[in-house]
């Protein structure tokens, strides 16, 4: 009645239950329906059903348990469809009370979608070891970076805190995206709109909303807080009727699509040309448009600054359309 009852509980999950003789045939399988021993009829043995490697595999194990008395365990993979299954199985001898063994007991268990999730928690794994590295690489220039236009160490603190702030910020975005990258439009928002005083109302922004890739997210996000700060200090967003706009483009290249990414200031202070490299001139020319395959052209005009960033179709995805916002 126990045996019963048992049995009757097993039939509910994925565990199988199998007895083979001591020359590896086959006596008995409970439960098998699904599973790789579905085709284990009685006198069979391995090879008769699996593959000849797995087939080898399982019966070197399996004598060896017969030679040695003692329960073994290992995964054991088979293909179906083109996919991959994979069970764990278990093996022990069957030794009536007091006598000799004449034959296996074993176990299989399916565990594919734990092989699965522990194949998509490496890949995870070494995607992030991937990003950090090439975060703390970004740290370490814009900390030596800072440090090199930096009079003070207050003043490098003050400089070095509002990039990391930047970057963070970016970083949040490509994460709350599971890593795929950041909306444009929610780049602006994030870098420019905390260092206008009259928020976006001062912040025109036109063009199609442009999914970025991780890498071209957190360095346009750069470019981005180093406009803002830049005009939150000398340039239109220092005063209330100042206004930038920034249009994104696309143009067709030999090579694909290119986003052409322009910043304008205007109703701001008359700027004239500037040899103060502290701004960050350095990111917007060169570590920006360097990071993203891209050239960039900051100049200073009558009417504000400009900044004209281009990036190409391997760092971007169009998501829609938009208006002006």
């Amino acid at each position: 009645m126990v045996a019963y009852k048992a049995l009757r509980a097993l039939a509910n999950t994925e565990l199988v239950v199998f007895a083979q003789d001591t020359e590896l045939r086959y006596l008995w399988t409970f439960n098998a329906a699904g599973s790789w021993l579905a085709a284990a009829a009685d006198g069979t043995r391995d090879e008769d059903f699996l593959s000849p490697d797995s087939a080898e595999r399982c019966n070197s194990i399996k004598l060896q348990v017969l030679a040695t008395g003692r329960p073994a365990r290992f995964e054991l993979c088979t293909v179906e469809g083109g996919q991959n299954r994979w069970f764990d199985v278990r093996v022990d001898v069957d030794r009536p009370e007091g006598g000799d063994i004449v034959g296996l007991i074993g176990t299989s268990l399916e565990i594919t979608e734990q092989k699965r999730r522990e194949d998509t928690l490496k890949s995870l794994l070494r995607e992030l070891s991937h990003r950090s590295k090439n975060l703390l690489a970004i740290i370490q220039s814009l900390a030596s970076q800072t440090a090199r236009h930096s009079i003070t160490i207050p003043e490098f603190l003050v400089r070095f805190r509002g990039r990391i702030q930047s970057l963070a910020s970016s970083q949040d975005l490509v994460t709350d995206a599971d890593w795929r990258g950041a909306s444009l439009q929610k780049l602006v928002r994030s870098q420019v709109d905390r260092y206008a005083p009259e928020g976006m109302r001062q912040i025109h922004l036109e063009g199609p909303d442009i999914y970025l890739s991780p890498t071209a997210a957190l360095h346009v996000g750069l470019a981005l807080h180093e406009l803002a700060v830049n005009a939150a200090s000398f340039g239109s967003l220092s005063v209330q009727d100042g206004v930038v706009d920034i249009g994104v483009a696309l143009q067709e290249a030999p090579t694909g699509k290119i986003l052409v990414l322009s910043w304008q200031e205007r109703n701001g202070p008359k700027v004239g040309a500037r040899s103060d490299t502290r701004f960050g001139t350095s990111t917007l020319e060169r570590i920006v448009p360097n990071s993203v395959d891209g050239v960039a052209e900051l100049s200073y005009q009558a009417e504000g600054l400009r900044y004209r960033l281009e990036v190409p179709d391997a760092h971007f995805e169009i998501i829609e359309q938009r208006k002006a916002v």
